[in-house]
């Protein structure tokens, strides 16, 4: 029996609105799932220590504050000096088309913009991590 896919959501920064991260943390419970939460808020710091210390598999970005270009190329960083660079990473929110291919350089695997059905993300998810 395979056990679930394990996701942590987090909010990086300042950003104060999480409907987004809440609604997609919803559509990978509802795929079955095991998802963690953040909350708001967050430091890069702070989401690489929770995707390790809860042994996810994926961490899916959601950002709508515009700093994409400062806090994931640190996420990305920090992952890769903590050696857990198989940990996968997506990311969702306000990117314009333009920086989504400095992103996908940095290993981030998959850019959801706004408008992008949850079940996009999903079947991106189960598609690509084995578990």
């Amino acid at each position: 029996m395979k056990r679930p896919i394990r996701v942590l959501v987090a909010k990086p920064g300042l950003d104060g609105h999480d409907r987004g991260a809440k609604v997609i943390a919803r559509a990978f419970k509802d795929a079955g799932m095991e998802v963690i939460y953040t909350g708001l808020r967050q430091t890069p710091e702070q989401i690489v220590e929770a995707a390790i210390q809860e042994d996810v598999d994926v961490i899916a970005l959601s950002i709508l504050s515009g700093a994409h270009n400062t806090l994931f190329p640190k996420i990305m960083n920090l992952l890769k000096d903590r050696a857990a660079e198989e940990i996968m990473v997506i990311a969702g929110g306000i990117i314009p088309d333009e920086d989504i291919p400095f992103l996908k350089s940095l290993g981030i695997k998959e850019i959801f913009t706004p408008g992008t059905p949850t079940s996009k993300a999903v079947e991106y998810v189960i598609e690509n991590v084995k578990v």
